[in-house]
């Protein structure tokens, strides 16, 4: 049975991103709407908070130092040791109502980051890749809310959500190209499970899929087939990532946003940060070349 520990006493509002930072022994995550980056350090225990100056979707690190970001207004390169933000691009200088959302790294070093309406009522989302040379690729547009990216060992296959829509898509991926072809669900989630959120796979090639308004993670194999759930004592998981020893360890995000006085007292833990020990190693986080 899986053992759920709540890792600190932190609380998001809207927390988000998940990230391991094997040197470190650290996991790192974004409360987005507490514009904020945690990281908390295993060895000691000891949690760390950083006020950003807007809204901030996604963090990844980058192969120099420092970290690379989607924000409310764009890229960015953050420094935590010196409390800087340096923006990189805006590709939706003209849409002010959008917001970027979830986002990682490839093998390659690209960043991919989606947007969405901040207010969730248009399908003004994009899909974007930052190279690290610094250009702004749109790569895929049309969504509601987008969640992921994640790849399959190999780099051919991405997945990415329309939480929105409660679909999980599946791409065809070119890795050394950094292009995606043959859009098709792999996953739609009904009502009652809630919708699908943030996502990562694991070595074996299966994706761990959080639950909005669901209570749980999913495993879900490559053929889309459920392996196991992992309940949660919270209705608003966000994200999950691996880290730890042997990256056997699950980290999972959650928010408290939206919650009644009403709920929050049945769900006391709703915007903490939860690990779990499973027995299926995952993928180590890649970094931002750029």
């Amino acid at each position: 049975m899986d053992v759920l520990t709540c890792v600190c006493d932190t609380t998001s509002s809207l927390g988000e991103g998940p990230l391991w930072h094997d040197s470190e022994d650290s996991i790192y995550w974004v409360d987005i709407e507490g514009r904020a980056i945690h990281r908390h350090r295993l060895m000691n225990r000891k949690t760390q908070t950083f006020v950003m100056p807007e809204r901030i979707g996604c963090i990844a690190r980058r192969s120099r130092g420092g970290l690379v970001a989607g924000l409310q207004t764009g890229f960015a390169e953050i420094d935590l040791k010196h409390g800087t933000v340096t923006p990189i691009a805006d590709p939706e200088a003209a849409q002010p109502g959008n917001r970027f959302n979830d986002g990682k790294c490839d093998a390659q070093g690209r960043f991919w980051a989606g947007t969405m309406d901040t207010s969730m009522r248009s399908t003004t989302g994009v899909l974007y890749r930052l190279d690290p040379d610094g250009s702004v690729h749109a790569m895929d547009d049309g969504y509601g809310i987008t969640n992921g990216p994640a790849w399959s060992p190999d780099g051919t296959v991405m997945y990415h959500n329309d939480s929105k829509a409660r679909t999980v898509y599946a791409f065809d991926c070119d890795p050394a190209a950094g292009t995606i072809a043959n859009k098709r669900v792999f996953v739609e989630l009904p009502e009652l499970d809630g919708f699908p959120d943030g996502l990562t796979v694991d070595s074996e090639g299966a994706i761990w899929l959080a639950h909005w308004g669901g209570s749980r993670v999913t495993r879900f194999l490559p053929n889309g087939k459920i392996d196991r759930v992992i309940q949660m004592p919270v209705s608003q998981v966000t994200s999950c990532a691996f880290g730890g020893r042997n990256l056997r360890t699950l980290f999972i995000t959650t928010a408290s946003i939206g919650l009644s006085e009403e709920q929050l007292a049945q769900e006391p833990l709703a915007g903490r940060l939860f690990s779990v020990d499973v027995d299926i190693a995952g993928l180590p986080a890649n970094s931002f070349a750029g």
